[in-house]
């Protein structure tokens, strides 16, 4: 299994926590010390969990918007982007929780124009008012004629979001973009005349579900 490189320190700490717990229980052999090793060792199986990072294949084109993210499909509306796309937008938003795989991807292949952080709070991510109050780094992505931006939102245990872009470089559809660190939040701004091919309550995986398609300009 792939592990994100982001979750290494991670895991070394709570394996070495696992095996110190492990080895002081050996020695005192009382049954509260192993039922903390316990615990400490299906925490680190599942930190291990948490920042696996399989490969992905699914759909691909010019006019296909792949998800950026596994979870959930919370909303979808239109609002008013005026960082990126100067305009209107369709937004779908995507929760993450912690036991979604948290690599994001690229949703359409083109070149990086926007990469912007912006400080916040650590709010509840499935909330509506935070993708505008919470930490988050947007990615505007320029594809053929389409403007398509990604936003990585912290949550509320979340306390790191990575984001590999570079404004200027050429991206992939699929491709890793980067990671949020223990639940979290995907919005992806498209233009209003997408046709959106997912729904509210939707489970999507990054890389592989559908989530619409670009009008033909």
């Amino acid at each position: 299994m792939r592990i994100a490189r982001e979750g290494l320190p991670f895991i070394a700490i709570a394996a070495v926590l696992a095996l110190v717990a492990i080895l002081y229980s050996a020695r005192r052999g009382s049954w509260p010390s192993w039922l903390l090793s316990a615990v400490l060792v299906v925490v680190a199986v599942w930190v291990v969990y948490f920042f696996r990072d399989p490969e992905r294949t699914g759909e691909r084109g010019d006019r296909v918007v792949t998800s950026p993210a596994d979870g959930k499909v919370v909303l979808i509306t239109e609002v008013d982007e005026p960082a990126f796309i100067h305009g209107r937008a369709k937004r779908v938003s995507i929760f993450m929780n912690v036991f979604n795989v948290h690599v994001n991807r690229y949703p359409v292949s083109g070149t990086v124009k926007y990469v912007q952080y912006n400080p916040g709070k650590f709010l509840n991510a499935a909330v509506e008012k935070s993708s505008l109050e919470n930490e988050q780094r947007s990615v505007g992505i320029e594809s053929g004629p389409y403007r398509i931006l990604v936003r990585q939102i912290a949550g509320l245990i979340a306390r790191r979001i990575v984001t590999y872009s570079r404004e200027g470089e050429r991206v992939e559809q699929g491709e890793r973009m980067g990671l949020i660190r223990f639940g979290s939040r995907v919005d992806v701004f498209l233009p209003t005349d997408a046709t959106v091919r997912v729904k509210i309550g939707d489970l999507t995986t990054a890389g592989t579900t559908t989530l619409a398609e670009l009008p033909a300009r």
